[in-house]
């Protein structure tokens, strides 16, 4: 075999092994680019399971339920969409992460449920990048949050919580309104397929 066709052979073998690497590790070569923290990529897993709640739930109303209310001096539905959106941003501030300069949401801004949704997903994929670059050091650090000390931890712990505790809100309203959470009615739909089939 000339020598020419030998190194083109083993170039392409080293190239395809780089390749296989890559694919591997996801596309990078650098296992430090993920998340730098058990914590954190435990986190991002849950924020990834509540952005998909909350953005179907929402999408799942109907536009003429979003000004509805379950009484005088309650958020609406469009509301607490958008006060979801906000404290995303807000309480990521704290740690020291600087929010963009768009990130401003007004919760009576607007009702238009697709604005709503697109404010949503931006404000939870904005979060997920900006907790991701966390490390076990930087989550120890400590801060300052509605006047008192605590951790970087620990805010992202308030975080998930406030999320948690508006989609509670949001499925409350929803079922009010004859809404069936898209999750819920899923599982329904599996259990009564299984059924059928015994």
């Amino acid at each position: 075999m000339p020598k020419t066709l030998q190194r083109f052979t083993a170039l392409r073998a080293l190239l395809a092994g780089i390749a296989l690497f890559l694919s591997v590790q996801g596309g990078t070569a650098y296992a430090t680019d993920g998340p730098k923290s058990a914590f954190i990529k435990d986190m991002i897993g849950q924020l990834d399971r509540v952005k998909g709640q909350v953005v179907s739930l929402e999408n799942a109303i109907p536009q003429d339920k979003f000004t509805w209310r379950p009484g005088e001096g309650v958020r609406s539905i469009s509301e607490v969409y958008l006060h979801i959106a906000g404290s995303n941003y807000f309480i990521v501030g704290f740690t020291g992460v600087k929010p963009p300069a768009d990130s401003k949401v007004d919760e009576k801004g607007t009702t238009d449920k697709t604005k709503i949704g697109d404010a949503l997903k931006a404000s939870f994929d904005w979060t997920k990048e900006a907790i991701s670059k966390f490390s076990d050091a930087d989550l120890n650090k400590e801060i300052q949050m509605f006047g008192m000390k605590t951790s970087v931890r620990n805010a992202l712990l308030v975080l998930l919580s406030h999320i948690h505790e508006h989609l509670g809100q949001s499925i409350a309203y929803a079922r009010t309104n004859g809404v069936v959470p898209p999750w819920t009615e899923e599982e329904q739909a599996q259990m009564k397929n299984a059924t059928k089939k015994k």
